[in-house]
């Protein structure tokens, strides 16, 4: 089969995840930014869209440090992690009056859906800051694609929503029915189901890429579709502690099909 039409998904390639000095640095990120970017640079009018995740945080959210005290006014240090247990017990209460029984409600569902754990992650990717910015390598050759064939990116945030984690691109861990940026983002999955072959990149391989790419095979409803999803695997990186949560996707995807690649090898 000839194909036409390949996308490449670059999942959050952003300062406080790939700048060595950023608020949630990944090991190995920097790096895999400066791969990719020399990827795009190369693969050019090869790439029918691009299509790039943005966390977007705010200060004040769920997985934040301030969101969260103990019985002396404490905040929780960051890695921290929180089960309904603990909120129910008072080891940990929402910051925020009034919230008591959404959290115990929230982090009960967390736990059924049986991804994370409540982590507290550094505030990090905050709107409007240095830190959410996409790394200026990969920018760069983002704008030069864009040049290259008079089109536009195609940005996704996610992560808005201060009452609900937001790890994949497609929906929140726990979507909040109110609000309808935390629920499938269907027009997403379509244009993914159109493409003739899914190429993702990008941070964190234990986390918000694999998430990402679970919600796309599921929302594909059809694992033969798998085989057209290939990880450029020297493009991503684990959250550091995390490694075993990136081979446990790595592996669990290529048994359904998923393909892996290298950015110097992929659409030479």
């Amino acid at each position: 089969m000839t194909i036409k039409k390949v996308d490449l998904v670059v999942i959050d390639p952003q300062v406080d995840f790939c700048d060595p000095g950023g608020a949630l640095f990944v090991k190995g990120a920097d790096e895999d930014m400066k791969r990719l970017a020399a990827f795009v640079k190369r693969a050019g009018r090869k790439l029918n869209d691009i299509h790039v995740t943005l966390d977007s945080h705010h200060f004040v959210d769920v997985a934040h440090p301030v969101f969260w005290k103990n019985s002396a006014g404490e905040h929780p240090a960051p890695f921290t992690i929180i089960s309904a247990a603990d909120v129910k017990d008072g080891v940990w209460a929402p910051t925020l009056p009034g919230k008591f029984q959404r959290m115990i409600d929230y982090v009960t569902a967390l736990e059924k859906g049986g991804r994370y754990p409540l982590c507290i992650w550094p505030p990090h990717c905050l709107i409007g800051t240095k830190g959410a910015n996409i790394v200026p390598e990969l920018s760069d050759e983002l704008k030069g694609w864009c040049e290259a064939v008079m089109s536009t990116i195609d940005f996704v945030a996610k992560g808005s929503n201060p009452f609900t984690e937001h790890y994949s691109a497609i929906q929140a861990e726990v979507p909040d029915p109110e609000d309808p940026k935390t629920s499938i983002n269907a027009p997403f999955v379509q244009t993914l189901m159109d493409a003739d072959v899914v190429a993702v990149a990008g941070e964190a391989g234990s986390h918000c890429l694999a998430n990402t790419v679970r919600d796309i095979v599921k929302q594909f409803g059809d694992d033969s579709l798998v085989a057209k999803i290939v990880l450029l695997e020297d493009a991503t990186s684990p959250v550091p502690g995390f490694e075993n949560l990136q081979q446990q996707f790595i592996d669990e995807m290529v048994k359904k099909g998923m393909q892996l690649k290298k950015t110097t090898d992929f659409l030479v």
